[in-house]
């Protein structure tokens, strides 16, 4: 089962991130992975929250353009080259990784990894076959 991220285009202006944060945080709704991305004129917030369908509720209900996407989060093993142990099976395989950000919270001592992919399904099953623990809706509740 893949992770639900929320992507959001805000405008490439000062104290809009934080407005998206303030929201949500009003709403209980917490992120547990944030990346914030900018280019010239906008920015592109991707984040995982506690709970992904009722964050969308609230980004439409003030206007915010979003959409929900499919991720993997995987945990880096802990130990020498623990991120090649993910990367080097996917290229390996022709997987394109299109972005990759962690977590703010772990479950253990390992970092866990947003991977946004362009073949999920292939890459959650390399992943796995290459003993790389998967985290799927424990996520929600980091």
């Amino acid at each position: 089962m893949a992770v639900k991220q929320l992507s959001v285009l805000l405008g490439n202006v000062p104290g809009t991130l934080a407005r998206l944060t303030n929201i949500l945080d009003k709403e209980d709704i917490t992120a547990k992975a944030l990346l914030a991305a900018s280019a010239a004129e906008n920015s592109t917030v991707r984040m995982v929250v506690n709970d992904p369908e009722r964050a969308a509720a609230i980004l439409a209900s003030f206007g915010f353009n979003y959409e929900i996407t499919p991720v993997l989060a995987a945990e880096v093993p802990l130990h020498p080259g623990g991120m090649n142990a993910i990367l080097k099976p996917l290229a390996k395989a022709e997987v394109n990784i299109h972005y990759l950000y962690t977590t703010i919270n772990r479950i253990g001592k390992e970092t866990i990894v947003i991977l946004g992919v362009d073949k999920i399904d292939s890459a959650r099953e390399i992943l796995r076959e290459n003993w790389i623990h998967m985290i799927e809706d424990e996520i929600y509740s980091l």
